[in-house]
């Protein structure tokens, strides 16, 4: 799947979650900082010209918004992950690393993650609280629904954790391909991989639902992943901004969920909700 890159500036400064903001809500997947600004990633194949260039924010009077787009193909991918892909240490328990690092003695769960184009290498704020929030978890013995599962990290550490079985699902073919060599390179079993979305569910249920998306996705979505979620099952999502979080708040309520308790990184938010 090729991407395309949006480089942009922003003046004032302060103005700048407001754009990404909008850019979210638009489509874009992920924002990365730069030293002037910073980048958007959306997938080629949904970016609409038109629609974007017609977008309130680029046109609001108290804001100048300097951008550039740029395709971004496939293989370019491989070598900017490599090319900046560092270990990453989250807490004294999990340690995420590519194969040419060394490994780290004495901790708890090593999960070793190729690093190709998909989301999920521990790095983002996003994946951080996630597996953070897993950390926290009790997953002996239980089903798990790894949702939008990128690099299949969250996956994996559940099945190192003592999880029984794990679906884990996206939409994007890169991301299934990877997620199936990081399951093989763990050696982790009872890990089913499907390339689709949400709709793959069927009538499966499961005691834990990961879910690092996007906001639209989440709120697209959520009746599905709240009916396949087990009677006082729990769901872990991020993927959107804090202050996005009262919008999630409200549509998990309107699918019988209850928010438990929420954490925020960097202005990225997490949040965990139980099946009433």
């Amino acid at each position: 799947m090729n991407y395309l890159e949006l480089r942009c500036e922003v003046f004032p400064k302060r103005y700048v979650e407001i754009v990404i903001a909008a850019l979210a809500e638009f489509g874009f997947e992920s924002f990365a900082e730069t030293g002037k600004g910073f980048s958007a990633f959306i997938p080629e194949k949904i970016f609409n010209k038109p629609a974007f260039e017609s977008l309130e924010i680029l046109h609001q009077k108290k804001i100048k918004i300097n951008y550039s787009l740029d395709k971004i193909p496939d293989q370019n991918w491989n070598a900017l992950w490599e090319s900046n892909f560092e270990p990453v240490q989250i807490g004294n328990d999990c340690y995420i690393r590519a194969p040419f690092h060394p490994a780290l003695p004495d901790i708890k769960y090593e999960i070793i993650i190729e690093p190709k184009m998909s989301f999920g290498t521990g790095h983002h704020e996003t994946t951080h609280m996630m597996v953070e929030l897993l950390l926290s978890q009790n997953v002996r013995n239980k089903e798990i629904l790894d949702m939008g599962c990128g690099t299949a990290v969250f996956a994996i550490l559940a099945g190192k954790m003592g999880a029984s079985k794990i679906l884990a699902v996206d939409n994007d073919e890169w991301a299934y391909h990877n997620s199936i060599e990081n399951i093989d390179k763990n050696k982790v079993s009872g890990i089913e991989v499907i390339l689709g979305d949400a709709s793959v569910i069927n009538n499966r249920t499961f005691d834990l639902i990961l879910a690092n998306i996007n906001r639209n996705v989440l709120l697209q979505d959520m009746t599905l992943y709240a009916s396949a979620l087990k009677e006082a099952g729990i769901i872990l999502m991020s993927g959107f901004y804090e202050n996005d979080l009262t919008a999630v708040s409200k549509k998990a309520e309107q699918c019988n969920l209850q928010p438990v308790r929420y954490c925020t990184m960097n202005h990225w938010c997490a949040a965990v909700s139980t099946k009433k």
